[in-house]
């Protein structure tokens, strides 16, 4: 689940920085880091049911930016509609 199948997308590391004070542009001294942590950046992954060449639909972990390229083929699915009264 932390992977797009598509192209594979991971998620990166990064780091939150935690300042004080006021900047210098508004009038401050300048801020300050007070902390810095590691963290992580997720990509925006979506459980999609698609429908590959062969003609087989499986649900699948894709990111946005794949469904929005066009690279995933989302399976149509019908739904039955209620049973009228006569």
């Amino acid at each position: 689940m932390n992977h797009c199948d598509i192209c594979d997308k991971k998620p990166i590391v990064g780091r939150s920085i935690a300042r004080r004070g006021l900047a210098k542009k508004t009038g401050g001294i300048g801020k300050k880091t007070t902390g810095i942590s590691r963290r992580r950046f997720f990509p925006n992954l979506q459980r999609v049911k698609a429908r590959f060449l062969n003609g087989t639909v499986r649900r699948i972990w894709v990111c946005v930016g794949c469904l929005q390229a066009g690279k995933v083929t989302k399976a149509v699915s019908f739904k039955k509609e209620p049973a009228k009264a006569a």
